[in-house]
């Protein structure tokens, strides 16, 4: 038995210390009380420090992650920066072996799209395959295109763009559907390549005090994360989501959302209704302000989806569906309309449906996802790196963009997560954005961008805890420090709620907490 004492602990009544056996919080009270009740534990004095539970990304594509901490950093202040970094990868490896990078964001570099005769110039052994900041667009070399088989004769797939030259030729730009199809010609990592690169993530989203992740990654990360468990190296708490292409092995294996242990625990099945805004594919009611014709991708409508969600729900799998889009949310919600009078005419249980990112409403469609009871799930780092590409691009419609206030005051439940790799895991830098809406360096102004759109410290720890453990059903075990709950939490040495919101985005962890094992941190990013 371990008791915790001297601390300032984030539960109900304000207790200063805690008892732990088995992995489990037993007790919580006054530190001479738990002492009397518990005099052969072993005692830890954490000298007024605070404790808080461990923060859930409710938004992480974790081998996606984990592979991403190998791969050239992309996001640079210029294309010239990033080619620089593709040219020494490619100058390290063989001649034929591919050059994997993330992160770039063409809004940064001038609003231009890159090309592969840039690529050809940094790398001209090899292929490159670079995905951009929003996972939504890769930019690729010449090489890449001749082993993915697309040329000037390619079509566009279905949901998907190849962007061409006045000549018709590839231009190196692939969009949505052309970017995934392509990525089918890199070598996939086998298995024993996946559990390596998540054995070896884990402490990086130690260090930021993340203990669990609504994975969204789907059936192969299943196989990896349930290896790795099975090999006794799994610490962290993971909700599995899969993708629509894995409903048939969901249903052989009878994987049922809540099925599972306080290790895995089987979650949603994920769906793309849209693209991004970055590469401007969201599906938008009206067109994009600096772009007339266009009004994104749509990749399914509300009847199209609804007939997916029938066959979800018959399974036991709640759905979590990607809208970022004002069009694509209300489709999704449409759809959602009819799922819910379909459980409730079939007398099936009312599942936990979400909606992933959330990112732009019409403000007919605000108060629709407490209405329908379905999750708002967002991520308020995205905020601060999308602002003013937001307001570019949407207008005043941006003033229900990444409106978290909006729909907490609706009555609807609010997930937080990050969507790494596509931004970093960082829960702190999350509760910032969602505290200020300002970036670091001042921009747009001290009250923030769309200020009425802020939370409360409050608000924005129980989206990183609480809510992400309430939708997964694990509410009584996971996201808060409460007698029986699991022992994950982590130790700070300052309290959140008396530092200026300014010095949120610093804050890192002394130490997590996992099941009754303290994770001593040596990985500072």
């Amino acid at each position: 038995m371990r008791l915790l004492y001297h601390a300032r602990i984030y539960a109900p009544d304000s207790p200063s210390a805690l008892a732990i056996e088995n992995g489990r919080i037993l007790a919580l009270g006054a530190e001479d009380e738990l002492m009397d009740a518990f005099p052969r534990a072993r005692r830890e004095n954490l000298e007024g420090r605070v404790l808080l539970p461990g923060f859930t990304d409710a938004h992480l594509h974790l081998s996606h992650y984990a592979f991403s901490l190998q791969k050239i950093d992309c996001e640079t202040p210029t294309r010239d920066d990033c080619l620089r970094k593709v040219a020494a990868r490619a100058r390290s490896l063989p001649e034929g072996a591919w050059v994997l990078g993330h992160g770039w964001n063409q809004n940064e570099w001038g609003g231009v799209f890159p090309s592969a005769r840039d690529l050809d110039e940094a790398a001209p052994r090899n292929p490159v395959f670079l995905t951009a900041k929003s996972l939504h667009a890769a930019w690729v070399n010449t090489a890449a295109l001749r082993l993915a088989d697309i040329s000037r004769n390619t079509p566009d797939p279905p949901h998907g763009k190849i962007l061409r030259d006045i000549h018709g030729n590839p231009t190196g730009i692939l969009l949505e559907r052309a970017y995934l199809d392509a990525q089918s010609a890199i070598p996939a990592p086998d298995l024993e390549e996946t559990i390596r690169a998540l054995r070896e993530a884990q402490p990086s989203l130690w260090a930021l005090g993340v203990t669990g992740v609504h994975n969204f990654d789907g059936r192969a990360s299943y196989e990896a994360v349930s290896a790795l468990r099975a090999r006794g190296g799994l610490r962290l708490r993971v909700v599995q989501n899969f993708l629509l292409e894995d409903l048939s092995f969901v249903r052989e294996r009878g994987l049922r959302f809540g099925a599972g242990d306080t290790w895995i625990r089987v979650g949603w099945l994920k769906l793309f209704m849209d693209g991004a805004l970055g590469p401007r594919t969201a599906a938008m009611l009206a067109p994009y302000e600096e772009d007339a014709g266009n009004t994104g991708i749509l990749n399914y409508r509300a009847a199209e989806l609804f007939e997916i969600g029938k066959e979800a729900a018959n399974a036991g799998l709640p759905l979590a569906v990607h809208a970022i889009g004002d069009r694509a949310n209300r489709e999704v919600l449409d759809a959602f309309a009819l799922l819910r009078r379909y459980e409730e005419e079939n007398h099936l249980p009312a599942l936990p449906h979400r909606i992933e990112h959330v990112q732009l409403l019409h403000p007919d469609d605000v108060k629709r996802l407490a209405d329908y009871g379905i999750l708002a799930s967002m991520q308020p780092i995205h905020a601060l790196s999308d602002m003013a590409m937001a307001e570019s691009a949407w207008g005043a419609r941006a003033s229900l963009a990444y409106a978290w206030r909006a729909q907490l005051d609706a009555g609807a439940s609010l997930l937080f997560g990050s969507d790494a790799p596509v931004e970093s895991p960082n829960p702190f830098w999350g509760i910032y954005a969602a505290t200020t809406r300002r970036r670091e360096d001042g921009f747009p102004s001290p009250e923030g961008w769309y200020p009425e759109q802020r939370l409360t410290l409050a608000e924005a720890l129980d989206a990183y805890t609480t809510a992400p453990a309430r939708a997964a059903g694990w509410g009584h075990l996971v996201g808060r420090l409460a007698p029986n709950a699991l022992a994950d939490m982590i130790l700070l040495e300052h309290d959140p709620a008396i530092i200026p919101p300014s010095d949120l985005r610093r804050m890192r962890p002394m130490a997590t907490m996992i099941g009754n094992e303290w994770l001593l941190l040596k990985d500072e990013r």
